[in-house]
């Protein structure tokens, strides 16, 4: 009876080692993403003369997405619509950066 308990115990220990490396790596890959994209963000914000803060970063996306906006009405041949877009991009962009 006491070798059956051994296995066992064995067995549980080698499963929670093993359950607790693939957290660990978990929590390392996860951190290791997390810092990866902060610093991408940082040294965005930065190149720019922005603030690194998620609305900044937004208002960013969305002035590209005006300019993509005028330029596609540019290939539409929609040449006022265009202008109004990509002033409108440009000039989010520019008020944005210091």
């Amino acid at each position: 009876m006491q070798l059956n308990t051994n296995v066992f115990e064995w067995l549980g220990q080698v499963f929670g080692t093993v359950i607790r490396f693939i957290i660990d790596s978990l929590v390392w890959l996860f951190t290791l993403l997390s810092n990866a994209s902060s610093d991408f963000v940082n040294g965005f914000a930065r190149a720019l003369g922005i603030d690194s803060s998620l609305l900044s970063i937004a208002a960013v996306i969305l002035g590209l997405c005006l300019i993509y906006l005028g330029v596609r009405a540019f290939i539409r041949r929609k040449i006022i619509l265009g202008i109004i877009w990509i002033l409108l991009g440009l000039w989010l962009l520019s008020a944005l950066m210091r």
